[in-house]
């Protein structure tokens, strides 16, 4: 299992929202190619990287310092937020970055999809935002028709590889991944599931390990101390 240092980014800072609210902003550093540079010190070996403000208006916005982040580092960035078409993805991946999201997007336009799954193949990922078990859209501001299971079903048929599940009732919160809803997506899909929100003790990420995703997104944890990165990718392993 990988672990994915998070590093959400606002107006160019590096922040933590609490369950994706804008109005609950924690600012953890000026500078996130700084934040980045350090947690690749620190042994990660992939970054997980979302545009808040991208994700909001649904273009991104801090492209700049995402593309600064990810020539500066040496290890790949998957990037999330305000992708909603094929040019996009051909500009984030011509500014380095390794992987893009396809959340909103993925919801709204499933022929989107299928061409950037047919176009980049292993260089997309799908994001399933899920709150109550439904699929949320446009920076967790909506709430789509779709259960989480439908939708990740879907994209697999659509050809996806990779799916992040978040959880929006646990991000933030420091409360523990919702390891049945986990569990659940793992065994109703054939693709790599990277688990996302609540993560934030060693024992969480062995409880994931067991339940089977491939991956786990650690953020605010990280942050505040309540994991060591290096502890956290030995265990992993």
């Amino acid at each position: 299992m990988k672990i994915y240092p998070a590093i959400d980014v606002k107006d160019g800072r590096c922040v933590r929202l609490v369950q994706g609210k804008f109005s609950d902003v924690t600012v953890y550093a000026d500078d996130p190619v700084d934040m980045a540079l350090r947690w690749e010190k620190l042994g990660a070996e992939y970054l997980h990287v979302v545009d808040l403000d991208g994700a909001r208006v649904g273009e991104p916005v801090n492209t700049a310092v995402i593309s600064k982040m990810a020539v500066n580092l040496g290890i790949p960035v998957q990037l999330g937020g305000g992708i909603r078409s094929i040019e996009m993805i051909e500009i984030l991946l011509c500014k380095g970055i390794q992987r893009v999201i396809l959340g909103t997007s993925a919801v709204n336009d499933q022929e989107l999809v299928k061409k950037a799954v047919d176009t980049f193949d292993n260089n997309l990922v799908i994001g399933i935002d899920a709150k109550n078990g439904f699929v949320a859209i446009e920076g967790w501001a909506k709430t789509s028709s779709f259960t989480a299971i439908e939708f990740a079903k879907k994209m697999e048929e659509l050809g996806a590889k990779t799916i992040i599940y978040t959880d929006i009732d646990t991000d933030g919160m420091l409360s523990g991944p919702n390891l049945k809803a986990m569990e659940d997506m793992v065994k109703a899909v054939n693709i790599e599931i990277i688990a996302s929100g609540g993560v934030s003790s060693i024992e969480d990420i062995k409880n994931l390990k067991n339940v089977g995703v491939s991956g786990a997104i650690i953020g605010k944890a990280l942050y505040t101390g309540n994991i060591d990165l290096a502890e956290a990718i030995k265990v992993a392993k």
